[in-house]
């Protein structure tokens, strides 16, 4: 009989995958910024020290991109930005005590109290 084989394996889940000191899901932040800047320089016909504004847009304001979320990103935890952009797009509940506006049927009864 023989012994069993015995690969190992790294498994360092906490462990962050970066390029340039960007997350994964960054890169498409900066893709989303370079394809809404390459569409906003197609309108238009200008010059910023003697460089269309069109190449300005498409190619100087993602390369400036980086570094700037790389700075606003420093010290903090993962997927921060999604996060971030979550907490400001998605609806809030401000109170507990708020009725629930889908909420057809009471739950309380209307002698006891509501706290305990």
């Amino acid at each position: 009989m023989s012994g069993l084989n015995i690969t190992h394996v790294h498994r360092n889940l906490h462990t962050r995958v970066t390029f340039l000191y960007l997350e994964f899901e960054d890169a498409f932040v900066i893709l989303g910024i370079a394809a809404l800047t390459n569409v906003l320089g197609r309108f238009l016909h200008r010059e910023i020290a003697g460089v269309p504004l069109n190449v300005f847009l498409q190619y100087v304001v993602p390369i400036l991109a980086i570094p700037l979320l790389i700075a606003f990103k420093y010290g903090k935890p993962r997927r921060y930005l999604f996060d971030f952009l979550e907490w400001h797009t998605k609806p809030r509940i401000y109170c507990g005590i708020e009725r629930d506006s889908q909420q057809k049927v009471t739950y309380l009864k209307e002698d006891e109290p509501e706290c305990l």
